[in-house]
């Protein structure tokens, strides 16, 4: 599958597919023409990697865990849960943070308008 194909069957820009590729995301071959042609696995590859980007992983941490992952989208292999756990402890202490700030901010607007 050329890389046109693979946007337009994942709805990912040609341009992060590349970017995927750099990051050692995604994996191509070349034709001797120097076109990019990936695997009938590629679309698969790319939902998850949306599926993790959404999740707030970095394409640092995909790298690392994308190897652990195999079958569905939805399938995530033991290796991955270490990572996701410490990932999911970042997002509560900023949400705990915001919530502070959050607060901060309220009191002030409630002091403004005595």
């Amino acid at each position: 599958m050329k890389i046109g194909q693979l946007a337009a069957e994942t709805g990912v820009s040609v341009r992060l597919l590349r970017y995927y590729e750099e990051q050692g995301l995604l994996a191509s071959t070349r034709t001797p023409g120097g076109h990019r042609v990936y695997g009938v696995d590629a679309p698969a590859t790319v939902r998850r990697i949306r599926r993790f980007l959404d999740a707030g992983l970095s394409t640092r941490i995909i790298a690392e865990i994308i190897e652990c992952v195999c079958g569905s989208e939805q399938e995530i292999e033991p290796c991955l849960s270490p990572l996701v756990l410490e990932q999911l402890s970042r997002v509560d202490q900023e949400m705990e943070r915001l919530a502070l700030t959050r607060e901060s901010l309220a009191e002030l607007v409630a002091a403004a308008r005595a």
